[in-house]
């Protein structure tokens, strides 16, 4: 790129929707950045813009401290929202403000689905949860509902395996581990339930369906 951002647009791109990648700005600051290949332009109404690919790397460019795990939540400092994973040793938020968080995050991402998938179908995960699989599937999970688990409270926990495009997902019991399938079935997920070889405890294999 030939020249950075001015502070005013670096400030609207650091304000996009950590999900969608949704702008607020003035035309002028939005037709710039559409300009920079940084935004484009929604051809379907209401013709918001979102950022690029490039515009997301960008976004992403802020010096702050080393990248972190999947499964540690953001800092709520930042203000960029994270879903909860589990297995923490801080308690779980679920006041009202969260769970406002946690809505407008899973409307965020239905409405990337159907802006990304060629078929604009919402029913079925998109580039963005394969490419962060923990946080997608922590996200249905929390969406529906489901309590994660923190600070001694059973619920669920999300974690990356070995094999590409798979999540695990452990629940307290196998009632719990049920729901949970059902919901990320719900969600677009194809789901199978496995026992793990050393404890013999049960856990879900979770991958986005792509058809």
């Amino acid at each position: 790129m030939a020249r950075p951002p001015t502070a005013a647009q670096r400030r609207v791109i650091d304000a996009a929707d950590p999900v969608t990648g949704r702008l607020k700005g003035t035309e002028a600051q939005l037709e710039a950045l559409v300009k920079r290949g940084l935004a484009f332009r929604h051809p379907r109404p209401p013709h918001d813009h979102f950022l690029t690919p490039t515009g997301h790397r960008m976004r992403e460019s802020v010096p702050e401290e080393p990248e972190r795990s999947a499964e540690q939540a953001a800092d709520p400092a930042t203000g960029v929202f994270a879903a909860h994973v589990g297995g923490t040793q801080e308690a779980a938020d679920t006041g009202p403000a969260r769970a406002r968080e946690v809505h407008s995050a899973w409307q965020g991402l239905l409405e990337l689905r159907r802006m990304t998938n060629p078929d604009g179908a919402t029913g079925r995960p998109c580039g963005w949860e394969r490419a962060h699989l923990v946080q997608a599937a922590a996200l249905a999970l929390e969406a529906a509902g489901h309590p994660p688990e923190a600070r001694g409270s059973s619920g669920y926990r999300v974690r990356a395996t070995p094999q590409p495009e798979a999540v695990a997902v452990h629940a307290p019991d196998g009632e719990a581990l049920r729901t949970c399938a059902s919901t990320l079935e719900g969600a677009g997920w194809q789901v199978g339930e496995y026992t793990e070889p050393r404890t013999r405890a049960r856990y879900l294999l979770a991958s986005p369906r792509r058809v």
